[in-house]
């Protein structure tokens, strides 16, 4: 597995590991991108950008924190525009659905020279095992806002394997993709699922979106980061943002994994033993 020709951004991130580990198990080598990969790169810092895309032909980009964020448009221009120069041959871009902000981002893609593939995600399953849902899960109190709005929440096991396809398979070029779970859940039943996955009762309390961003900062977060939590739930968790796809099924020939699924298999990993 020596001169790769696949370059994984975040590669140590919910979706960027698992497409690693995928490609691996085909015997396929990537390079890896992140601050402390071999050969290093990082979104803050564009004099890395050059060398790890040196002999790349195509790149799996996921951008951190997310692509909402103040800056992310530029970067993405800027990536793109390089990655053009470099004679990259194609793009796959993680993009939030319902963001206006990723959405301007996507037509960077779309709108350059290069073969991409838009991956839409709605929100994670792993958000509850690996993200910030699980400290409360730990405590055994849920209170979060929009309490009553249906989410179809994806597997990033889902997401990895449509990216792994889009990387490898010509068919997938020029597409957008929706990914959706099968099902649309509110936080009180994913707060049930995971209970009954667990066998531990968990508390759940529905609050108002203005105390839920007054106790984020009695906590002493960083800003941008309770900045982006709150663009979420308002942009992002909202009932016109509910409906289901049939793209998961479409690409990978199968139904999208439930968030039941999910739950019984975190729940066997001890991840929400406290």
């Amino acid at each position: 597995m020596k001169n790769p020709k696949i370059l994984i951004l975040g590669s140590n991130g919910k979706t960027g590991r698992r497409v690693v580990e995928k490609l691996h198990q085909k015997n396929i080598s990537v390079r890896k991108g992140s601050r402390k990969a071999a050969i290093p790169f990082d979104w803050e810092d564009e004099n890395t950008w050059e060398k790890a895309l040196e002999g790349i032909e195509k790149v799996y980009i996921t951008f951190q924190p997310d692509l909402a964020v103040p800056g992310a448009l530029q970067k993405i221009k800027k990536f793109t525009a390089l990655a053009t120069q470099l004679e990259v041959k194609k793009l796959i871009l993680l993009s939030g659905r319902g963001e206006k902000e990723a959405q301007l981002c996507e037509q960077v893609l779309m709108n350059s020279s290069l073969e991409w593939t838009i991956v839409r995600a709605s929100w994670f399953n792993q958000n509850f095992s690996e993200s910030f849902f699980l400290d409360p899960i730990l405590s055994g109190v849920m209170a979060l806002p929009k309490s009553n709005v249906p989410i179809p929440f994806v597997d990033a096991d889902d997401i990895a394997e449509v990216v792994v396809a889009a990387l490898l398979h010509s068919e997938h070029s020029n597409q957008v993709y929706e990914l959706t779970g099968p099902e649309q859940l509110n936080f009180q039943q994913i707060t049930t699922q995971i209970a009954e996955a667990r066998g531990k009762s968990i508390q759940f309390v529905p609050v108002s979106m203005e105390d839920y961003i007054a106790a984020m900062r009695g906590l002493d977060l960083p800003e941008g980061y309770t900045w982006l939590i709150e663009y979420l739930f308002k942009e992002v968790v909202v009932d016109s943002n509910a409906a289901i796809s049939n793209d998961v099924e479409k690409v990978l020939g199968r139904a999208p994994i439930s968030f039941k699924s999910f739950a019984q298999e975190a729940a066997s990993t001890g991840v929400w033993d406290a």
